[in-house]
């Protein structure tokens, strides 16, 4: 399968708007809502839940024009197929506002929180792809560490396991910094 893997610019909008509004939530559209604006939001869970999709799609739109959000397309044929959020943390309100999160690093850290693949190619290597780019990417942009937020449990839902699982995380040389009783912090130093 020859993946190819795009950091999002203004001029993929098209591309990203079209996996969040057909693609990515196709199993699962309780959360379609989301657009990936989640960690963006500056507000309350309970602001959160009011939100429609509508607005977080436009408020997604919005920062991506601005260059604000940053994340990553998988790609099949021109065709998307896979994205992972992946960001400074210092980007991330909703990660700074979170105190088990809040935790002291000097230096460039980046954070990733999301992984969403397409329904029928999941399980074929897209979301490890990804995270190879993100390290990568991250390392020429002169990162420190990424860190990311795996959740405990062997038998979550696919939609339950988007912030990827351990295992992913392990494959790429991050190991657990903090423990916590429902998920991990896991770290890479680049």
């Amino acid at each position: 399968m020859d993946i190819k893997i795009k950091s999002l610019e203004p001029e993929l909008i098209d591309d990203f708007l079209y996996f969040f509004d057909n693609v990515a939530f196709t199993d699962n559209p309780d959360w379609s809502v989301c657009y990936c604006h989640f960690h963006h939001f500056n507000g309350t869970i309970k602001e959160w839940s009011r939100r429609t999709g509508e607005e977080n799609r436009n408020a997604s739109k919005k920062l991506i024009l601005s260059g604000k959000m940053n994340g990553y397309l998988a790609y099949l044929d021109n065709n998307p197929v896979g994205w992972c959020k992946a960001d400074l943390k210092d980007n991330l309100p909703m990660l700074l506002q979170n105190k088990e999160l809040d935790i002291h690093f000097d230096g460039k850290l980046g954070a990733v929180v999301c992984f969403i693949i397409a329904y029928d190619y999941r399980r074929q290597g897209i979301a490890g792809k990804l995270l190879q780019y993100v390290c990568s990417d991250f390392k020429n942009k002169n990162y420190d560490c990424i860190e990311a937020y795996p959740r405990k449990g062997d038998k979550l839902s696919d939609a339950h396991q988007y912030h990827g699982p351990l295992s992913l995380f392990d494959s790429e040389g991050f190991s657990i910094y903090k423990e916590f009783k429902k998920f991990y912090i896991v770290r890479k130093y680049i």
